[in-house]
């Protein structure tokens, strides 16, 4: 006799596979493990498909597959390949939330957390990309409520939203770093009222000034000189940036301007997507506009 036409009993499946006589007899008579034929003594007994449906069984209950959920995988068993694919599923499934915890307590480690800050991580970790974007969605939906679609600036609403659809199989540090952070970002009211005076005013038509990559670099450069905003070197470096024509209300309404929509904590927020989505990362530009501000504002 053949290993493929070979029958076994249940004292001989559970030698075979390491389970025990009564998980096997339980599982059987639940229906999940139906014997192939029965002896005259109607003793059960088991073929080389049964055997690997058995396997499957004992996989699936050893990644933590409830036992109605492993029915529902079993019934659609049609043939070996079905079986193993849903097999590599399950085990891809598996695999993925092992990185992703390995990822979340390799950054607890690294920065010293603590247990509040681990179980926040980890619960994050568990969402779902579905829940992990709701969380953004919300934020944008409390953030541009009211606005119209067509209105000036609302269309930052969708950049805003743009998260990846899942985390990485194996997130860097970086990366379980920024979610941790974006999400604490998004559920902090400040944080939402700040965001939405910035679309209130460009749904108004209050709009940006655009200033040059030249430009802000030159004021980049004036402040990690050290120059202080009111000093005569700073005036200096002023003309070169906005008309010296300007008379003291105008430049304080250009200053106003820009510090409506200048905030580091937003600037960090599109850091932190740009992290998640696996963009080349920007150096950060609000220090210098800040600096060109308080240098517009200063008497002269």
């Amino acid at each position: 006799m053949t290993d493929r036409t070979e029958l076994y009993t249940i004292g001989q499946l559970a030698r075979r596979t390491g389970l025990t006589v009564r998980t096997i007899r339980f599982w059987s008579d639940l229906g999940l493990l139906p014997p192939t034929t029965r002896t005259s003594g109607n003793y059960r007994l088991y073929d080389a498909p049964a055997v690997a449906r058995l396997d499957l069984l004992r996989t699936l209950r050893d990644l933590g597959i409830g036992l109605d959920a492993a029915r529902r995988i079993l019934d659609r068993q049609e043939s070996v390949a079905d079986v193993a694919g849903a097999h590599v599923r399950a085990l891809d499934a598996e695999i993925r939330m092992l990185r992703l915890r390995r990822a979340v307590l390799r950054s607890v480690a690294r920065r010293g957390g603590t247990t509040e800050e681990l179980k926040l991580m980890t619960d994050l970790a568990r969402l779902s990309a579905e829940e992990r974007q709701r969380i953004v969605d919300d934020f944008v939906a409390d953030v541009f409520a009211g606005i119209p679609a067509d209105a000036p600036g609302a269309g930052l609403a969708g950049a805003m939203r743009a998260l990846p659809a899942e985390l990485p199989d194996d997130p860097s540090d970086a990366e379980v770093d920024a979610w941790l952070e974006l999400a604490g970002l998004v559920a902090d009211p400040a944080f939402r009222e700040r965001v939405r005076q910035m679309a209130l005013a460009g749904a108004a038509g209050d709009s940006t000034v655009e200033l040059s990559p030249a430009s802000v670099e030159r004021a980049r450069e004036a402040l990690a000189a050290g120059l202080a905003p009111e000093s005569p070197e700073a005036a200096a470096v002023l003309a070169q940036l906005v008309d010296p024509a300007l008379t003291g209300r105008e430049r304080a309404a250009l200053a106003d301007r820009l510090a409506t929509f200048t905030d580091r904590r937003v600037e960090r927020y599109w850091q932190l997507v740009g992290v998640l989505n696996r963009r080349l990362p920007f150096p950060s530009s609000v220090p210098a506009v800040e600096w060109l501000i308080a240098a517009l504002r200063a008497p002269r």
